[in-house]
């Protein structure tokens, strides 16, 4: 099912998954004001459905994301005026690490992701590309500082590549499998046709999971990597111990020994 109102994405449901597809294909689907502003909205929607559990993120056309609009920068700063402010105080609302959406979300790379598309790379639960995927960071090419997507970056790969990655601008450019060496992602879909259909499949078998639980385990995961050791097993522990009692916990072992698909309680906690 596809919902209609938006002009710049496509929101839809096939089954329990949603997908977030980027719809600018004319321009690379770079994000323009318009974009920026459906992009948090359509998060939103697709976080609070309560028939959807797992949301794909990709894009239509040749490209997967290339950042911003830069025509639209150089033409009419003043579109993109709260995006400014909010790049100055770190206050992105672009993915949906941005938007605290706890649901899984799968990145399906179909092609060129550059610059600011790379945020969606490294915001997202799981990712696969295409064999064609190319991974390109152009801002020291035109003058701008590459930061916040390669420092998120730098916490799925290996330092190293990463900064030259950012050094290299647009004179380099990453390979979808050595993407995968790097641990950018974890499968190279080929041919690169099917990739809607891999992720498809994919959403399906982690949507087959416990929601609640997923969340917590989401959650759990992503805060460690903002504290030390000690302090991120303390917190997840917190989320083991916030779902002690919850119907999942006693529907998951039951289904087990029943060996039957588990009636999950609920989409959220």
């Amino acid at each position: 099912m596809t919902a209609t109102g938006w002009t710049t994405l496509e929101v839809e449901r096939h089954g329990a998954v949603g997908w977030l597809v980027f719809d600018r294909p004319a321009v690379g689907n770079a994000m323009d004001a318009a974009m920026l502003a459906e992009l948090e909205q359509a998060w939103l929607e697709l976080d609070t459905d309560p028939a959807v559990r797992v949301i794909v993120n990709t894009g239509n056309g040749a490209a997967f994301q290339t950042g911003l609009d830069v025509a639209q920068l150089a033409t009419d700063r003043e579109a993109l005026r709260e995006q400014s402010r909010r790049t100055k105080r770190s206050e992105l609302k672009l993915t949906a690490w941005h938007n605290h959406v706890w649901k899984p979300v799968i990145a399906a790379v179909n092609g060129v992701c550059a610059g600011g598309g790379l945020h969606f790379v490294a915001d997202a639960d799981i990712v696969i590309a295409s064999s064609n995927a190319t991974f390109v960071d152009p801002h020291v090419s035109i003058g701008q500082v590459s930061a916040s997507e390669v420092i998120a970056l730098a916490r799925k790969s290996p330092m190293e590549p990463v900064v030259r990655m950012a050094l290299a601008g647009v004179h380099e450019r990453v390979t979808a499998e050595r993407a995968r060496q790097l641990g950018i992602l974890s499968e190279v879909v080929d041919p690169p046709e099917r990739l809607r259909e891999a992720a498809q499949e994919l959403a399906e078998k982690v949507a087959r999971n416990s929601p609640v639980a997923m969340a917590a385990s989401k959650r759990a995961l992503w805060g460690a990597l903002e504290v030390g050791l000690t302090d991120a097993c303390r917190a997840g522990a917190a989320e083991i111990m916030d779902l002690w009692g919850h119907p999942d916990q006693a529907e998951g072992p039951e289904a087990f020994a029943e060996k039957r698909e588990p009636r999950w309680a609920s989409t959220s906690t």
